[in-house]
């Protein structure tokens, strides 16, 4: 897996940092995977992990790193994983050139 394949703003670097300082835990990376459902078909799922697995490829911007699991590499490959911040709220967003259709939500495509 080469190492950038995906890809994480600045902006996504920092909310993470700021994450990470807010929890009092250095070594949070974000974990970006997709699973089945949603309106298009796929969905993107973040949360946060201490550790990474046999499986995961990582990927860092600057001192943040993030986790991609194998099986959701293979829908992510040449992603950008972003941090907005708008009306709609804030959130992780995933621009994804795989994706042949997305919904409104911007959580859910299909490829």
């Amino acid at each position: 897996m080469t190492a950038q394949a995906l890809s994480m703003t600045d902006s996504a670097a920092r909310k993470v940092r700021q994450l990470r300082e807010s929890e009092g835990n250095p070594d949070l990376m974000l974990r970006v995977y997709v699973t089945g459902g949603g309106c298009s078909g796929f969905s993107y799922g973040f949360n946060f992990a201490e550790s990474v697995n046999e499986d995961d490829a990582e990927f860092e911007n600057g001192d943040v790193k993030m986790v991609v699991d194998s099986l959701s590499y293979q829908y992510l490959v040449g992603s950008t994983v972003d941090y907005l911040e708008g009306l709609e709220g804030s959130r992780f967003v995933v621009q994804n050139p795989n994706a042949t259709t997305t919904c409104g939500c911007g959580s859910s495509f299909s490829v």
